[in-house]
Formats: C-alpha cells, sequence, structure tokens
C-alpha cells in the first residue's frame, strides 16, 4: 500500500510538471497565471526597494524629510524611491503605477527599463507616462508577440481599426480621427501585405470608400475589388485618380463653406459625405520615370497626393502610403510628402537608412529596435508616433481568403460615387475554400 501511495504520488508530480511544462510552450498565458504572475510578484515586491537603489532611480530626501525621520522616525535616513501606488496583474503581465519623487522624470526611468526587466525577469518593461509625476511600468511575462491573437473586443469602429497586438498585451490601433495619414515600411517577405490585409478586413465592415493604387498591375488589390469603390493599377491611371480626389477635396471644403463647419464630422447627417481611405501600395512605383511625360506625370502625382496629405484630413479623406523605401531619393517632393505621413510603422528593414526614412524624424530611439528585427517573425514592425513614443507590434496571420470573404460579405457598403465611377474596379468571381470558414462580421457605424 505504502509503495502504491509513493507511486501516485510521484505519478502525480510528473503529470503536474510536465503539464506546466506543457502550457510553458503551448498555452503561455495559463503558465504565467499559474507559475510566472506569482514568482514575478514576489521577486518584484521583495527586491524592489534594492533594484530601484542599483538602478539610479532613488534620489536624496528633502531636509525635513531626513529631518523628521533621523529625529522623530529614529531610522537611517536612506534615499528616496518612486512610491509604488497600485499593483495591477494582468493576463500578459504586470502593471506597476508610480509617484516619482521630486527630482526624477520619466525619461529617468525609461532610461532604466532594460535594467528592470534583467531584474526582475520579465520580457520586457514599458514606461507609460499617465499624468504628472505618475508611470505605468508595463512588464510582459513571456513573448506575447510568438503567436498573435486579438481579442474578440477589438473590433472595428468608429474609424478606429484594430490591426496588431503590442508587446506588452495591448492591442495597436489605427485611428484615422487621430492619426489621418500614414506610412507603412518595410522589405520583401517583412509582412507589409499581413498590416494591409488586417487593415481592409478591419475597413470593410465600416461605412468608409476604399480606393485603391496598386501599380503592381493589382496583383495585391485586385482580390478586394468587391469593396473597393476605385482601382487604379499603372502610374498614368493614379495621376488621374490622384486629380479626381484633389477635386473632390475641394468640392468637400466648398461644403463645409456653406454650412460653416470646420471638418467633415461637423456637417449634418443628411449631407455629410462619406469618409474615403486612400490605399496605396507600393508608393516607389508613382515615382520612377523613364522619360520627360513620365516626369511631368510624376511631379503632378507627387504634388496632388502631397496636398492631400496636408488638408485632406478636414474632409475625411484619408492616406495609407506603404513602400520598401522611402525618403529623398526617390525623387522631388518625397520628403514634403513623408512629412504629412504622421503614422509610421516599419517592418524589417535591409538597412538602418531605412529605418531612419520612416522612424528618425519622431522616434529616433525606435530606429535600432527596427533594424533588429528577426528574419524568421514576418509582421513584426515599430510603430511609432509624432510624440515621440513608439512600440514593437505584429499583426495576426490572415490570409487572403478570409478578407476576400469580408470585403465580398460587406459589398453592399461600397459607396457608389460619381467621381470615382470611372476608376471603379470589375469584380470577378472568386471562391472561398470550404476548409477554411470565414466568421461573419457585424457592421459598424461611424459615429462622431
Amino acid at each position: 500500500m505504502a509503495d502504491l501511495t509513493m507511486w501516485l504520488e510521484a505519478t502525480g508530480a510528473l503529470t503536474g510538471a510536465g503539464g506546466l511544462g506543457y502550457a510553458k510552450v503551448r498555452a503561455p498565458r495559463v503558465y504565467w497565471s499559474l507559475v510566472g504572475l506569482p514568482a514575478t510578484w514576489g521577486r518584484f515586491t521583495w527586491t524592489y526597494r534594492s533594484t530601484m537603489d542599483v538602478c539610479g532611480l532613488t534620489v536624496q530626501p528633502s531636509g525635513l524629510r531626513a529631518f523628521l525621520t533621523r529625529n522623530v522616525a529614529r531610522r537611517e535616513v536612506r534615499p528616496v524611491a518612486p512610491k509604488v501606488r497600485r499593483v495591477r496583474p494582468t493576463s500578459t503581465g504586470l502593471r506597476v503605477s508610480l509617484r516619482l519623487p521630486a527630482g526624477l522624470e520619466p525619461a529617468d526611468v525609461v532610461a532604466s527599463s532594460e535594467r528592470l526587466r534583467h531584474a526582475w525577469g520579465v520580457r520586457s518593461v514599458t514606461v507609460v507616462e499617465t499624468k504628472p509625476g505618475y508611470v505605468e511600468l508595463r512588464m510582459t511575462g513571456y513573448d506575447v508577440l510568438k503567436r498573435v491573437r486579438l481579442p474578440r473586443s477589438a473590433q472595428p469602429r468608429d474609424l478606429v481599426v484594430p490591426v496588431a497586438l503590442r508587446e506588452d498585451g495591448s492591442v495597436f490601433e489605427r485611428d484615422y480621427r487621430k492619426v489621418p495619414m500614414a506610412l507603412t515600411l518595410g522589405a520583401n517577405q517583412s509582412g507589409k501585405s499581413m498590416y494591409q490585409r488586417n487593415l481592409i478586413k478591419g475597413l470593410a465592415p465600416l461605412p468608409v470608400g476604399l480606393v485603391g493604387i496598386d501599380c503592381k498591375r493589382g496583383v495585391e488589390q485586385n482580390r478586394y475589388a468587391s469593396r473597393l469603390s476605385a482601382l487604379v493599377t499603372t502610374p498614368d491611371d493614379a495621376a488621374r485618380l490622384l486629380d479626381a480626389l484633389v477635386g473632390e477635396m475641394e468640392d468637400r471644403f466648398d461644403l463645409l463653406a456653406d454650412h460653416g463647419a470646420s471638418d467633415l464630422w461637423e456637417l449634418p447627417d443628411e449631407v455629410r459625405p462619406v469618409p474615403l481611405v486612400v490605399l496605396v501600395d507600393e508608393v516607389a512605383e508613382l515615382f520612377l520615370v523613364t522619360s520627360r511625360k513620365d516626369e511631368e506625370r510624376r511631379d503632378r502625382s507627387v504634388m496632388q497626393m502631397v496636398r492631400l496629405g496636408q488638408m485632406a484630413r478636414a474632409v475625411g479623406i484619408f492616406l495609407e502610403v506603404c513602400g520598401q523605401r522611402f525618403g529623398s531619393d526617390l525623387g522631388k517632393g518625397a520628403t514634403a510628402l513623408r512629412a504629412q505621413l504622421t503614422g509610421r510603422v516599419v517592418h524589417r528593414v535591409n538597412d538602418k537608412q531605412t529605418a531612419e526614412m520612416g522612424l528618425g524624424d519622431i522616434a529616433p530611439d525606435a530606429v535600432m529596435a527596427a533594424t533588429t528585427i528577426a528574419p524568421d517573425r514576418p509582421g513584426v514592425a515599430v510603430a511609432g508616433d509624432t510624440s515621440g513614443g513608439w512600440s514593437r507590434i505584429r499583426t495576426p496571420e490572415t490570409s487572403s481568403d478570409e478578407v476576400v470573404a469580408v470585403c465580398r460579405q460587406f459589398a453592399d457598403l461600397t459607396p457608389e460615387l460619381p467621381f470615382l465611377a470611372p476608376f471603379r474596379p470589375t469584380v470577378r468571381p472568386v471562391s472561398v475554400p470550404e476548409s477554411e470558414p470565414v466568421p461573419l462580421v457585424k457592421p459598424h457605424p461611424v459615429t462622431e
């Protein structure tokens, strides 16, 4: 009987250890909740004071505090560390709110984030300023970007499209009201197409018009023709389409003036034009020239894109530009256009100069992160914003057939716009494999 009991206990222990090992690989959220979170929380609690001290995140106390500590509390006067206000566990890590003492600023904590990561044994530590004098440490306990799955609550709404997951476990959203113009860069097989697929899949259920410019003969965007209000596949047609878009922009400004409105969202619902998202794939093709006639076309196309980037936000026309390289080496007007594309997403690049083109002018600290993305991790990118902040993101794997099915499901939402009639694409029948069923997505209205 004793031997049987011992055998059962040993078997149970081995089974438990094996289950935890399996969970660590196949179900990291479960492993983090059962093992990683308690261990990290305990390590943080016991080593917080000493870690802050060795990382240089303490300051000398004020004279009054030192006097009271020495003469009233009868304790040794020690440097002051940031005060822990709240510790909140999440399914992917740990979030700690800190109140900074006088003499420390958020930049000091950001500079020590890598040392904090190693001290507490977590995957990453991101520092976010929540309000003056307060920061939040967002610790990630495991590699969230290894297998990306967006939470079910991440649904497109009000011109906000969830397209990727940040390394701290939060959802990266493309918000056209806040960041109307954006640039996506990356080498071949880096995940640019996957990013565009997730973007189109999220935009399809929204009441917006999608305009495609794909000068690679439409090999990328032609599959989504059922949801596109316009599609051009050559530089010459792109130039005519851009002229039409600028003309529509001017007409919309006249509409705003007639109603005394400053932007599209102040117009009454009955007269408000539909928002338009212009998807430009491989923008470098618009800059290529082989003759003087091409130079005239190129200069006009670039000028019209710059005009759209400068003014079209107020009338609900948004640019989404994609390419492998983008900078002054493309030709005249490239730098002026890039300055208008404030949203930046840079996938794996072949050289540091390309990363600097995308991030160097808005988030210089992110350039090095973009150059260290591994080739075997397509879809990983660095997203920057004009505030200087940046984060690593990764888009979930999405097949073309899935995006095609969603576009066909919401083909009835495609607005019929007279000025885009000459560019209306021909919809070809596309079959979706029965082995890959696509869940239906509910449309979401755009509200103020």
